[in-house]
């Protein structure tokens, strides 16, 4: 037995070593970090306010090893997000601002159901903002090896929108990685696109939906979004293709990575040559419009031709199953043209 308590009791010092030397490595850390924002201009107010104490979260590392967009089909997960009551919620709110919407539309070039579609699936409408506090998500995610380069980035922002009277430390909570308000934007992009429609003097991505509104619809327009276009369709294909799928992918494409799972672009006319066509089996619109081809869980399962929009979907989230989602909820919450 007392061979026993030795083990233990030499493990548990161990486990406190390791412990107290990570705490070490972060004091460290945040010093350097503190030092740095201050010499970017961060008040000693703030720092003191939102860096004091300050500890990293095991939770937000715990839920950054296991994002659902890096472990779950596109069947699976497009399952959990347009269950029909998310579908019909949609509906109701595009049917209550719609008057909202259209002004929003008609500024920025954004059709409303994409609006509602990306605010359905970032927050259910509003309703599951997140209650992590952003600083001390975003210093362990900056601690952290695997992108503390980005994440340092988005801390120094956060504290800047603090500094400058966007939104006070206590108020300052959202998604264990660092987004916040309706529309989930981290810090950079809410320092780069956040909007205020109303013309009020503030942004205010968490309580004004005008400006929720126009966010998302700037974030969108500035990325290249024309509403002009759709995003896509589901479509069949023939056997052929889903056969030379994988050597049909773009590898190294510029921008996001989830493009390399997509094919080159090819005009909707090559695809309807090629045997594809609408999920009803109906022809392929005869327009000039060049499409990707995406099967999100390999050439066994659902797949999709994508038109540029849909790339500006991608700058929102780096996610086929994300983008894929929003363009099929916002066919299901709203006309499609």
């Amino acid at each position: 037995m007392r061979r026993v308590a030795v083990a233990v009791a030499v493990l548990t010092a161990m486990v406190c070593a390791a412990g107290s030397g990570q705490a070490d490595d972060f004091t460290r850390w945040l010093a350097d970090f503190r030092a740095e924002a201050a010499g970017k201009g961060i008040s000693p107010a703030t720092l003191d306010a939102a860096l004091a104490g300050l500890r990293p979260l095991e939770k937000v590392l715990n839920r950054d090893r296991k994002q659902p967009e890096f472990k779950l089909t596109f069947e699976t997960y497009s399952a959990r997000l347009l269950k029909p009551r998310n579908i019909e919620r949609g509906r109701a709110m595009l049917a209550e601002h719609a008057g909202l919407l259209r002004r929003v539309s008609d500024r920025y070039g954004v059709q409303p159901r994409f609006i509602v579609a990306i605010w359905g699936i970032e927050t259910r409408y509003g309703a599951i903002k997140g209650n992590t506090e952003i600083v001390a998500a975003l210093a362990t995610l900056a601690f952290d090896r695997r992108r503390s380069r980005f994440f340092r980035g988005q801390l120094l922002d956060a504290l800047r929108m603090v500094d400058k009277g966007y939104i006070g430390l206590a108020d300052m909570k959202g998604s264990w990685a660092g987004a916040m308000g309706h529309p989930q934007f981290i810090p950079s992009s809410y320092l780069a696109f956040a909007q205020d429609f109303d013309g009020d003097g503030r942004r205010d991505i968490w309580n004004n939906l005008g400006d929720v509104f126009a966010s998302i619809a700037n974030y969108l327009r500035l990325h290249g979004w024309s509403d002009a276009r759709t995003w896509g369709r589901g479509v069949r294909v023939p056997k052929a293709i889903r056969q030379s799928y994988e050597s049909m992918l773009a590898g190294k494409a510029k921008g996001c990575r989830a493009l390399r799972r997509t094919t080159k672009p090819r005009s909707l006319d090559d695809w309807q040559a090629a045997g594809v066509r609408r999920l009803s089996g109906a022809a392929l619109p005869a327009v000039a419009l060049d499409a990707r081809l995406v099967m999100p869980d390999g050439s066994a399962g659902d797949a999709f031709l994508i038109y540029r929009n849909y790339e500006s979907l991608l700058r929102y989230n780096c996610s086929n199953l994300y983008a894929l989602t929003v363009g099929l909820l916002s066919d299901g919450v709203g006309e499609r043209r």
